[in-house]
């Protein structure tokens, strides 16, 4: 059985791991990853359209000049994207968030395996933890990196905002404010850093612990008698 230190660190760093599996569970699962505001303009009329996305679905509602307002509608963002290249750009991001999703999932096995026994496997123990938490913040590193880029570079809003908009007018600017779905994935990598910390720690200790007893006989107390 594993000791109480042991088990008090590897149960914090439990938590959050399973604090970083829900969030990434509602960073999927919720569109509040962007809101657009795209200006069309054409000979007639000018359009202002906003758009509110996440990877899998959004609305959008547009604003014509003379100040009428069109109804908002929901729209999934796969079936709207013409482009390759945004069309496989969200798709990876997707992949990673998923991928960073099971990362997640094993550093809570990890953290519980080792909070409950003491696995003999190395890989089992601190280093798993190591390896899985860096793993799924890398991964969702890199998702955070790409989504601004597929938009400023790609336009991927501009794309999803002419469903939106029936007539063909030109995009002449656009704006973009990054929301909660987004940010809070800094969140997910602040967790697995404490996650690694706190089993750093743990292993520190163990390993100083470990040194402490193994130390040469020369350094022990003079009053002790061997026979």
């Amino acid at each position: 059985m594993p000791s109480r230190q042991k088990t008090g660190m590897f149960v914090s760093a439990f938590l959050t791991c399973v604090c970083s599996f829900v969030i990434i569970c509602v960073v999927l699962a919720t569109q509040h990853w962007v809101s657009s505001r795209i200006r069309f303009s054409g000979t007639s009329s000018n359009v202002t359209v906003s758009v509110t996305y996440g990877l899998f679905s959004g609305s959008c509602g547009q604003l014509i000049e003379a100040g009428l307002q069109v109804s908002e509608e929901n729209f999934q963002v796969a079936e709207h994207l013409t482009s390759t290249t945004v069309k496989s750009m969200n798709t990876a991001i997707i992949v990673l968030m998923v991928l960073s999703l099971l990362s997640s999932l094993l550093s809570c096995g990890f953290t519980f395996t080792n909070a409950v026994s003491n696995p003999y496997q190395t890989f089992l123990g601190p280093i798993g933890v190591y390896t899985w938490n860096t793993l799924c913040g890398i991964l969702v590193l890199i998702a955070m990196i790409l989504f601004p880029v597929n938009i400023e570079v790609n336009n991927l809003s501009v794309e999803l905002a002419r469903v939106c908009s029936s007539l063909l007018l030109t995009h002449t600017n656009s704006t973009h404010i990054y929301g909660y779905s987004y940010w809070i994935m800094l969140l997910i990598i602040f967790l697995n850093i404490c996650s690694i910390i706190i089993i750093y720690f743990y292993d520190h200790a163990r390993y100083s612990k470990k040194k402490e007893q193994e130390r040469p006989i020369e350094n022990a107390p003079k009053d002790v008698i061997l026979f």
